[in-house]
């Protein structure tokens, strides 16, 4: 508790609970089955607004487009030396994830170096830093079970050697 000059205690904070949609940057799975980049993708295409959008939110989705190139059906973010790179749905960043790490470019224990990996390849997705993070505890994870459960069989392989002699 913080002691105030003029009270004993300071005031919770309120906290308010909006119901209509935001623009974050966490991406896990998409719940309308749209990509994470729809909006940005329709107002580049139509310069038209999602229906329920609040004039905030279309300040935010002009700052976001600005650094967006629509070609061809598929979406591009611009680089700041003027590369693009590929926006990638949630169903698509497992796979290369996966592909990255273990499969063309050879294993990267470094979550830093696997985004940057990504990013050389040519593919942008909003949560690319978190997801290689969660990507590799999750690697990690599964090598150390892996390991304990080989050091158990040869464990009690060695016991079951040793009662036989």
């Amino acid at each position: 508790m913080i002691k105030h000059p003029d009270k004993n205690f300071i005031n919770p904070i309120s906290v308010k609970i909006h119901d209509q949609p935001t623009y974050c940057a966490h991406v896990e799975e998409e719940a309308d089955g749209k990509p994470w980049f729809n909006d940005i993708k329709e107002y580049l295409e139509k310069r038209e607004y999602p229906e329920l959008a609040n004039a905030t939110q279309k300040r935010t989705l002009r700052r976001l487009s600005n650094n967006f190139f629509h070609i061809g059906g598929i979406l591009y973010r611009r680089t700041p030396d003027l590369g693009l790179l590929r926006c990638v749905d949630a169903k698509e960043t497992s796979r290369l994830l996966e592909e990255i790490h273990a499969g063309t470019c050879g294993t990267d224990i470094n979550d830093f170096v696997l985004a940057k990996k990504i990013l050389q390849t040519g593919y942008f997705w909003i949560t690319m830093e978190t997801d290689c993070i969660h990507f590799l505890v999750a690697t990690l994870t599964a090598l150390a079970c892996a390991f304990m459960n080989e050091s158990a069989s040869m464990a009690n392989e060695s016991m079951e050697l040793g009662a036989m002699l």
